[in-house]
């Protein structure tokens, strides 16, 4: 098959198209005929080398997929060959064929196509364990998120106005903003000319928000526990400025703030999935009435996979970046 192996860790010129062999499915586990794969930050970190697959998966990129089962390992029930399903996958997702547990597939929303699907896995799975299961986000309630027009951004508004609750988001670019405010967004905050704090306490009245979803650190914190209401509660999923933080822990107390997060590809398949069992119950029907629907900036074939790298390393992408092995 087809795929795009990491030569070396660097640059995106070391994403090479590669012959590979077909993976074999295991017990509990289906391999897939990609049709398309979604192309996340994880895979730029992995690519140069920061962030390695875990023991046992492929160490080829890609953590979601979409296309249809071609085989069934042993002891795999619930789905068949031909099956259209989307799919997390611990990796291997940039190639003509790829493994997932079969506990970790979805079946695509109903009228979406597999580029449109693609995009869905890494960024639901990532949003609905950390913000709903994590961060307990309940109807009614508030959420800042960063990076409103990322692929966890725009999936992460959506989901909470589907859910009722009350989304609010930062962005870099009044274009950007405005694609905040289109996905349901209550208010966006460009954060290269405002003041996101100042904006979103104003925004509230002075309360502040339930949960800030947070993939930045460093600088934020501080200003993340000061825009949090009374017994809010910070989630944060990355560290893209600063992994080390000051914390106040006189501000914790006197909030009374939950201090929280996750990464997801290191949680084991039982975790997994939990969460794609509470996806299919709960946000599935969202997806296929298309109140939540995808978001796609660009697609590439997969021999391009270096210039989606530059793409998603320029800042620059509204919602997802995709690609196709056909």
């Amino acid at each position: 098959m087809r795929a795009i192996a990491i030569i070396t860790p660097g640059g995106p010129d070391v994403l090479q198209l590669v012959d590979a062999p077909k993976p074999v499915p295991g017990l509990g586990e289906v391999l897939i005929r990609v049709a398309a794969a979604g192309v996340n930050r994880p895979d730029v970190f992995q690519r140069k080398g920061v962030y390695p697959p875990p023991p046992g998966a492929s160490p080829l990129p890609g953590l979601e997929v979409a296309g249809t089962i071609a085989e069934c390992g042993d002891g795999v029930r619930d789905w068949k060959p031909g099956d259209r399903i989307c799919a997390l996958t611990p990796g291997g997702g940039y190639a003509e064929f790829c493994i997932a547990v079969a506990a970790h597939c979805l079946p695509i929303p109903d009228g979406w196509s597999d580029i449109e699907a693609a995009s869905i896995p890494e960024t639901a799975f990532t949003v609905w364990g950390n913000v709903f299961q994590r961060a307990r986000l309940k109807a009614g309630e508030s959420i800042l998120i960063h990076g409103g027009t990322s692929g966890i951004g725009v999936m992460a508004i959506q989901l909470a106005r589907a859910m009722s609750a009350i989304p609010f988001a930062t962005a870099g670019t009044a274009a950007k903003c405005q694609a905040c405010l289109d996905l349901g967004a209550e208010s966006a905050v460009n954060y290269r000319e405002q003041d996101f704090t100042a904006e979103i306490l104003a925004a509230t009245g002075g309360r502040g928000v339930d949960v800030v979803l947070d993939m930045v650190g460093g600088p934020y914190f501080p200003k993340n526990l000061e825009v949090l209401a009374p017994e809010g509660r910070l989630v944060q999923i990355a560290t893209l400025q600063g992994a080390k933080v000051e914390l106040d822990l006189r501000i914790m107390m006197a909030k009374r703030v939950t201090l929280t997060g996750s990464t997801l590809r290191p949680q084991s398949n039982e975790a997994k999935a939990a969460i794609a069992t509470a996806l299919r119950r709960q946000a599935w029907p969202h997806l296929d009435a298309r109140r939540v629907r995808p978001v796609i900036h660009e697609v590439f074939p997969l021999e391009r996979a270096a210039d989606a790298h530059r793409l998603m390393e320029a800042g620059e992408h509204i919602g997802k970046i995709i690609l196709t092995t056909r």
